[in-house]
């Protein structure tokens, strides 16, 4: 996997980008901050004390929170180079 989404169930924009990357073929390890103990402070440190969904965590250890999936993509074009 080239990157972790940290997310919830009820997130409306965590669920759009999970469709959006799927539809581009796009794999990738989901957590939800709600039911893996102390994933949501994983969050907290990355957003700066919020939890903030999705949170995407890439192999090079850089952070992007509620992107597009273009930006997804580009990203793991640059990681791929």
């Amino acid at each position: 996997m080239s990157f972790v989404m940290y997310s919830t169930s009820w997130c409306g924009y965590c669920k759009r980008l999970k469709s959006q990357l799927g539809r581009l073929g796009v794999t990738f390890e989901e957590i939800n901050i709600e039911e893996v103990p102390g994933t949501a402070e994983i969050v907290e440190k990355i957003t700066g004390g919020n939890q903030v969904v999705p949170t995407l965590v890439f192999s090079d250890g850089t952070a992007m929170t509620n992107p597009s999936a273009n930006a997804v993509v580009e990203k793991l074009a640059s990681l791929s180079n």
